[in-house]
């Protein structure tokens, strides 16, 4: 069986963008692959777009999972969309199974033009960090992103710089999120500092100390910390501690 959607703004693109077949067979620049997918770039008509190919979903009873990677990725991203989160559009997404088995499936997005992720701002020492309005900027969209995310009861699970665009205007988009979820209790509590932990990682390194606590404040919507904020800014700053 085989479900393929094709968003009707861009039924132009049918020739390419039409069914599963030919999106497995469109040739393009690999941005990335590993033994489970790879994510291609495309141009039409001066437009880029991300072809994220699954060829399988692991192995074992994962083969047979209800909600495989690349299905899980494309509702994430709608969801972002529907809480008003910012993030790339998914413009046509599908798969197909076999037996009940997953056997391939896809997504495609359009580009975000003039964005680059935080990680590459940090890794290239971008000037950008040392402007105090510009991180203010930044810090506040992602606590109120973050919040959002968590007040309904979802985590991200991989919430790294890398996956934190901003364009040349200052705003955030949020994007891949293939291990993303819906947690409730204990799990949603350890779930939510392993998502601010993930956050802190990088900014550790790249922000001082009063901006990385302004945005534990913009988190929790407060003016100031209670004894219970620090309680929790120990446990994610502690996260990592022989992790790694």
């Amino acid at each position: 069986m085989s479900h393929w959607q094709l968003a009707a703004e861009y039924q132009t693109l049918q020739a390419d963008f039409g069914s599963l077949e030919k999106v497995f067979a469109l040739q393009g620049e690999r941005i990335t692959h590993d033994s489970l997918s790879e994510l291609i770039r495309v141009t039409r008509d001066g437009v880029d777009y991300y072809v994220k190919r699954y060829r399988n979903n692991g192995t074992g009873l994962r083969k047979y999972a209800a909600k495989p990677r690349i299905k899980a990725e494309w509702q994430n991203l709608k969801r972002f969309a529907k809480w008003g989160i910012p993030t790339a559009q998914v413009i046509a997404q599908g798969l197909e199974r076999r037996a009940g088995a997953f056997v391939r499936g896809a997504m495609i997005t359009r580009e975000i033009p003039d964005t680059r992720d935080l990680a590459d701002l940090a890794n290239s020492k971008s000037p950008l960090l040392q402007d105090r309005a510009w991180v203010q900027q930044v810090s506040v969209q992602v606590a109120h992103a973050t919040r959002v995310m968590h007040d309904h009861s979802f985590t991200h699970n991989d919430l790294k710089w890398r996956n934190l665009l901003v364009d040349k205007q200052a705003q955030v988009y949020l994007i891949d999120c293939p291990a993303g979820t819906f947690w409730w209790g204990a799990m949603l509590r350890y779930r939510i500092i392993k998502d601010l932990a993930c956050l802190d990682k990088v900014a550790q390194y790249q922000l001082s100390q009063t901006q990385r606590l302004r945005f534990y404040l913009q988190y929790c919507q407060r003016a100031r910390l209670t004894a219970q904020d620090k309680k929790q800014i120990a446990k994610i700053v502690r996260f990592f501690e022989g992790r790694e």
